[in-house]
C-alpha cells in the first residue's frame, strides 16, 4: 500500500483535491435512460429495473412492505440491537428538537406587522441504501428530522435483496419510527418514482438520503420538480492531528471511511512527519484484521493522503481548503482550535470522538455535505423538511407614512405600476 504524501498548499495537493472521480457523462446518459423509462412505464419500469440491477422479482403484489414482513424482521434481529436503536433514536430526536424555530411576528409604532411563519412539508421521500447491506442509521437520520419538523407523510424507498426482501435491521428501524409506506425499490428509478409518481407512489415534495452516483445524478435531475437535501458524493474524512495523537486511533479512523467505497477520501493533516510514519504502519497492521480490507486498500491507494503542514495553524487552513464531510480534531485542547475551522460538515473533537459516534449515536445528522460543498452547505436538519412564509401587514397609517419611499424605489426601477398600486392608496387616504 502506497499513500500519497503532499506538502500543504502544494500544487500537487490542489490537483488531488480538485480531481474528478470519474467521467460523469457516461453515468448521466445511463440515468437519463432510466428517467425516460420510469416516466413512460411507471410501476412496470420499477419492477423491470429492480430485477435487472438488484436481481429481485418485484411485482405489484409484493412492492409495498407488509405488516407480516415487519413482524418477520423483528424476529430476525436481536434484542441488543433494538435497545441500541432506541437509544440512538432518543439522542437523534433530542438533538433535532432543539433545532426547531418558531413562527414570529413583530409590530411597529404604526401597527405594521412583519413576521415569519414556518410550516412542514406535506410529503417527504427518504432514500435508504440497501440490497445486501444494512443501513438502519440512514433511516433514522432521514426520518427523525422529518418527523420532528411535522411532515405528515413519509415514503421510504430501499432496494431489496435478491430474495425480494428488505434487510430486517432496516425494516425494524423504520417500524420503530412508525414508517408505514415502504417500497422495495432503489437506485435512480426510486428517485424518479418519488419525484414524479407512479400508479402506486404519490409524488413527494422533497427527497432526502444518500446513495450511489446514479442516485445522486437522479436527484440532480429532479431538482426543481421537487426539493432535495443535497448532492452527496463519496464519503470523506480529514483528520487534523498533532504530535501527541495516537497513531492507532488515527489509522482506525482513516479506515472507517475508506471501507465505505473505493472512491472514499481519507486524509491526515499534521505537522509531525513521525506521526505519518507511525500511522502508515498502523494502517498496514489493522487492515489485515478487517473484513473490507480490499476496499480499504484500494480507497487509500487512490484517494488516501498524508499532508505535511508547517504547524497546526497551517493544518487548519488546509482543512478549510478541503472542506471535508467529516473533520476530526485529534489534538490537545481541541476546543481551542475549533474557532479556526470554518468549513466542515461535522467536527469531531478530541481523541475519544471517532466519526462513528456521529454516524450512529450522538444525535447530529450524518447526512453531510461532501466534495468541498461544506464551504457553503450544511448537514440535513429539521429545516430541510420545513419551509417559511413571510408575513406582511401594513396599517392605513403605516402605508401612508411609507408610501413616498416605496413609490420612489419603484420609480427608480421603472416599475410604474408598482408605484401606482401604492400611490392610489395614499391618494385615497389623503382625500378623506
Amino acid at each position: 500500500m502506497t499513500i500519497k504524501r503532499f506538502q500543504a498548499f502544494s500544487q500537487e495537493l490542489l490537483d488531488f483535491v480538485q480531481s474528478n472521480y470519474d467521467d460523469m457523462k457516461l453515468y448521466e446518459q445511463q440515468v437519463a435512460v432510466i428517467a425516460e423509462q420510469v416516466r413512460s412505464q411507471g410501476n412496470q419500469a420499477l419492477f423491470d429495473l429492480t430485477n435487472r440491477y438488484d436481481g429481485a422479482s418485484i411485482t405489484a403484489e409484493n412492492f409495498l412492505v407488509t405488516d407480516e414482513e415487519i413482524e418477520e424482521a423483528f424476529e430476525l434481529v436481536d434484542i441488543d440491537y433494538i435497545f441500541a436503536l432506541r437509544q440512538a433514536i432518543d439522542n437523534i430526536a433530542l438533538f433535532h428538537e432543539r433545532q426547531m424555530r418558531t413562527s414570529w411576528m413583530e409590530t411597529d409604532e404604526y401597527g405594521n406587522v412583519t413576521g415569519q411563519m414556518f410550516r412542514p412539508l406535506q410529503r417527504a421521500g427518504i432514500y435508504v441504501p440497501g440490497g445486501t447491506a444494512a443501513y438502519p442509521s440512514s433511516v433514522l437520520m432521514n426520518a427523525i428530522p422529518a418527523q420532528v419538523a411535522g411532515v405528515e407523510e413519509i415514503a421510504m424507498v430501499s432496494p431489496p435483496g435478491k430474495d425480494g426482501k428488505m434487510n430486517p435491521y432496516t425494516l425494524v428501524a423504520a417500524a420503530e419510527l412508525g414508517i408505514e409506506e415502504i417500497y422495495k425499490v432503489g437506485g435512480a428509478q426510486a428517485v424518479f418514482a418519488l419525484a414524479w409518481g407512479t400508479e402506486t407512489i404519490k409524488p413527494v415534495d422533497l427527497i432526502s438520503g444518500p446513495g450511489n452516483i446514479y442516485v445522486t445524478l437522479a436527484k440532480k435531475m429532479v431538482y426543481g420538480d421537487v426539493n432535495i437535501d443535497m448532492l452527496a458524493g463519496p464519503s470523506e474524512i480529514l483528520i487534523v492531528a498533532d504530535r501527541n495523537a495516537d497513531p492507532v486511533f488515527v489509522a482506525a479512523d482513516m479506515m472507517s471511511q475508506a471501507e465505505h467505497d473505493v472512491l472514499a477520501r481519507s486524509i491526515l493533516v499534521t505537522d509531525d512527519v513521525r506521526l505519518i510514519d507511525k500511522v502508515e504502519k498502523e494502517l498496514e497492521r489493522q487492515m489485515q484484521q478487517l473484513e473490507r480490507r480490499d476496499i480499504i486498500e484500494k480507497s487509500l491507494n487512490t484517494y488516501g493522503a498524508f499532508v505535511i503542514a508547517e504547524d497546526m495553524e497551517e493544518a487548519c487552513r488546509v482543512a478549510n481548503l478541503i472542506a471535508p464531510e467529516h473533520l476530526e480534531l485529534i489534538v490537545d485542547n481541541p476546543f481551542e482550535w475549533l474557532s479556526r475551522i470554518h468549513n466542515a460538515g461535522a467536527i469531531f473533537m478530541g481523541s475519544y470522538t471517532p466519526e462513528p459516534v456521529g454516524d450512529y449515536y450522538a444525535g447530529p445528522n450524518h447526512i453531510l455535505p461532501t466534495g468541498g460543498t461544506a464551504r457553503f452547505y450544511s448537514p440535513v436538519t429539521v429545516d430541510t423538511f420545513r419551509k417559511s412564509s413571510s408575513i406582511i401587514y401594513y396599517s392605513r397609517e403605516g402605508i401612508d407614512e411609507s408610501a413616498d419611499d416605496i413609490i420612489k424605489l419603484a420609480t427608480v426601477e421603472g416599475l410604474t405600476a408598482h408605484a401606482n398600486s401604492v400611490k392610489v392608496r395614499k391618494e385615497k387616504i389623503n382625500a378623506r
